[in-house]
C-alpha cells in the first residue's frame, strides 16, 4: 500500500531527526555568550510610516487577545528597512507576522491549547500514538516555541516571524506551508514541499541574510539578528549583543535584562498538567 503523509516512514523519521537536531542546537545557544548593549525597542509601524516602505502586520492578536508587539531593538531598524526595499523591489511585501515578545507572551503561547495541542498530536504521530514523556514535550516545545528566555530570541527584540506576499497577485508567497505550521514541513530545508516552494524561502532567506537577519534552520518563517541564534549560526565569533529583555515598549521602549534567563519559563508540573488537559480535549 502506498504511504500516506500521515503514516509515511520518511517523514515521521525526518521530523524526529530535525526536532532532535533542534534540541542540540538549542543547547548550543544556552551556553553562548551574550553582552547586553541595552539598546531601546523601536516600534516597526512607526519606522515604515517614516520610511515609505510597503509592509504588512498581522491583524491578529498573539495570545488572550494580547495585541502583537511590532518592536526591534534600535541597532536593527536600518537592517529591518532594507530588507523591506530589497522586497519591494522584487515586486513583494514582507509581512511582519511578529516582534517582540514579553516574558508573559512567551510564556503563555507556550502553553495555549491552539499551540500545545497541535504540538502534542504531532508527537503522538511521532510516536505512533504512544503517549511521550513530559520530557519529551519539553524538548518539542523548546524547539518550536522557546521555553527558556535565553533562547527565546522573541523575547531578546531581534527576531521576526515573517510571511512575503506577492503584490501582483496579493498573496502570500508559496514556502509550502501557511504561518504557524507545525509539521515536517517546518524545517526551512524540508524535502516535502515544492520546488517552487523552495526556490522561495531561499529567496527570501538570502535578503534576509544579506542585511544580516540569519534564518533559524528549523523554522522556515524566523529570522533573528545580533542574538545567540544569529551569532552561533553565523559563525561570528562576537558575544552576542541582544540578550532576553523585559520591556514594555508602548510605554516605554527601554529594556532591562531578565537576571535568570537560563530559568525555564515552565516548570515540570506546569508541563504534566498542559498534557493532561491536552490528553483531555484530543479524547473528547
Amino acid at each position: 500500500m502506498k504511504s500516506s503523509p500521515s503514516n509515511d516512514p520518511a517523514r515521521r523519521a525526518y521530523w524526529r531527526d530535525q526536532m532532535n537536531a533542534a534540541w542540540v542546537l538549542m543547547s548550543r545557544f544556552m551556553e553562548y555568550p551574550v553582552q547586553e548593549c541595552g539598546e531601546p525597542m523601536v516600534s516597526l509601524r512607526m519606522t515604515v510610516e517614516r520610511a515609505g516602505v510597503r509592509v504588512l502586520f498581522a491583524e491578529s492578536p498573539v495570545v488572550n487577545l494580547r495585541p502583537r508587539l511590532f518592536y526591534l531593538r534600535a541597532g536593527l531598524i536600518d537592517a529591518f528597512i532594507a530588507v523591506t526595499r530589497a522586497m519591494n523591489r522584487r515586486g513583494w511585501m514582507l509581512k511582519v507576522e511578529d516582534g517582540y515578545r514579553t516574558r508573559a507572551i512567551q510564556t503563555e503561547l507556550g502553553r495555549i491549547p491552539l499551540i500545545f495541542d497541535r504540538i502534542y498530536a504531532k508527537i503522538l504521530w511521532e510516536t505512533g500514538g504512544q503517549p511521550p514523556s513530559a520530557d519529551l514535550v519539553f524538548k518539542r516545545l523548546t524547539a518550536l516555541v522557546a521555553t527558556v528566555p535565553k533562547i527565546g530570541t522573541h523575547m531578546s527584540g531581534s527576531a521576526m516571524d515573517i510571511s512575503v506576499v506577492d503584490v501582483a497577485t496579493g498573496r502570500d508567497l508559496d514556502r509550502g506551508a501557511p504561518y504557524l505550521e507545525l509539521s515536517e514541513l517546518t524545517p526551512m530545508g524540508s524535502r516535502f514541499i515544492s520546488a517552487e516552494a523552495q526556490r522561495h524561502r531561499a529567496a527570501i532567506t538570502e535578503i534576509m541574510q544579506d542585511h544580516g537577519f540569519m534564518a533559524y534552520p528549523h523554522e522556515f518563517w524566523h529570522y533573528s539578528q545580533g542574538d545567540a541564534y544569529a551569532e552561533l549560526l553565523a559563525n561570528s565569533g562576537r558575544s552576542a549583543r541582544y540578550g532576553a529583555v523585559d520591556c514594555d515598549p508602548e510605554k516605554k521602549p527601554a529594556v532591562i535584562p531578565i537576571k535568570d534567563p537560563c530559568l525555564p519559563l515552565h516548570t515540570p508540573e506546569e508541563i504534566e498538567s498542559a498534557i493532561r488537559k491536552t490528553r483531555e480535549r484530543l479524547s473528547q
